[in-house]
Parts: structure tokens; C-alpha cells; sequence
């Protein structure tokens, strides 16, 4: 193995190894000695990577948006409509913070008060979702009184809360619960009492991304 790909190997490793700590044991009571003993490298490997633990932070928070934005892309190729794409992609986020331990410490970085200056994943999502929705507006998809600014701020904000809440009991982050969210809230957007179609799609598309 040539130096580049060792080099790239021991990165990736810290940022693994500091997403799973950071999302079990929050920013102030990691340190990067215990970062650096979990990766498998030596302190001297990791501050050749990583000026400080602020630094690396911020790298996980930005592997969690380059994930996070990968799962979004992927949901929007496969899904027939901009509502569609926004549940299927919003199910797959829920899922992967309890499978993927980087996505799942972007979001404890984002909202951890020992933090100053992060909250990427939050920022990115917040974003991405309301693009969508104004698109779908635009698309005629929302309901002829519904406010893409209102739909943004539920989702985000469920989304969020969903993940504050599955920190300490999973089951808020089972497909049943993301399902039951779904179900709830998608006559809303849509305009519609029944919405079929897509809610038909929400056990495929939890079942797909859960694989």
C-alpha cells in the first residue's frame, strides 16, 4: 500500500472512530488520545490529520452532509415525483442515524452546546428540504394553500426532533415511527385527505433503505 492510500486509510479511520465517539459520549468528553486508540493510529498520526479536536469535528459534520447529500441524490433518481423523493429521502435520514454512526454524530455535533459554530447536517438539510418543497410547489404538488415555509419548518423540525428523542430510546427511530410520522403528515403538503400514492410507496421505500 502506497503512503497516499495509508494516508487516506488512517483519515478515514479518525473520522470513524471520532463519529462513533462523539455521537455516544458528546463533544466535551471526547478526547483525541481515546480518538486516536479507537482508530488504531498513534496521537502523532492524528494531529498530522487533525490540528485539534474542533478540526476533526468539523470533518465528521462534513462527511455527515456528504452522506446525507448522497442518500438525497439517490432518493430523488428513483422517486417519480418531488414529494415522493422528499418522504423516501427523509425515511432514509431517520434510518441511517441509527446505522451510520457519522451521520448520527452530525447531528449530536449540531446541537451540542459545547460546540460552537457547527450544526452543518442541520444547516444542509434545512436547506435541501426547502428547495424541494418550493419546487414541488412550483411542480403543483402542494396544496393550493399550503406555505413551503410551514413545511420546511415541520419537517426540519421533526426530523430533528425524531433524532433528539431516538438518542435515548431507538424505537423513535424504528421504521414503524417513521412510517406513523409519514402517514400523518403527508395529506398535509399534498393537499389531500388520501394521498395513495405516496403513502403506498413508504413501506417500499423503508424496507429499500433499511437493506
Amino acid at each position: 500500500m502506497g503512503m497516499q492510500a495509508r494516508a487516506v486509510g488512517t483519515r478515514r479511520a479518525l473520522v470513524r472512530a471520532a463519529a462513533e465517539l462523539f455521537a455516544a459520549e458528546g463533544y466535551a468528553r471526547t478526547s483525541l488520545p481515546v480518538i486516536s486508540e479507537r482508530a488504531g493510529v498513534s496521537t502523532g498520526a492524528l494531529h498530522f490529520h487533525f490540528a485539534s479536536k474542533s478540526d476533526l469535528a468539523r470533518e465528521v459534520e462534513r462527511a455527515a452532509v456528504d452522506s446525507v447529500e448522497e442518500l438525497a441524490h439517490r432518493c430523488r433518481s428513483t422517486a417519480d415525483t418531488l414529494l415522493q423523493s422528499l418522504v423516501h429521502t427523509a425515511c432514509g435520514l431517520l434510518l441511517a442515524v441509527v446505522s451510520d454512526p457519522v451521520i448520527r454524530a452530525g447531528f449530536r455535533l449540531g446541537g451540542d452546546p459545547a460546540r460552537k459554530g457547527g450544526a452543518q447536517i442541520l444547516r444542509w438539510w434545512r436547506a435541501w428540504v426547502h428547495d424541494l418543497v418550493v419546487q414541488a410547489q412550483q411542480e403543483g404538488e402542494l396544496g393550493q394553500d399550503v406555505s413551503a415555509d410551514a413545511v420546511t419548518a415541520v419537517i426540519v423540525a421533526a426530523t430533528a426532533g425524531f433524532e433528539v428523542l431516538g438518542a435515548t430510546d431507538r424505537d423513535w427511530l424504528s421504521a414503524d415511527r417513521v412510517a406513523q410520522l409519514w402517514t400523518f403528515l403527508l395529506p398535509w403538503p399534498a393537499g389531500s385527505p388520501d394521498h395513495l400514492p405516496l403513502r403506498s410507496g413508504i413501506g417500499e421505500a423503508l424496507e429499500e433503505l433499511s437493506e
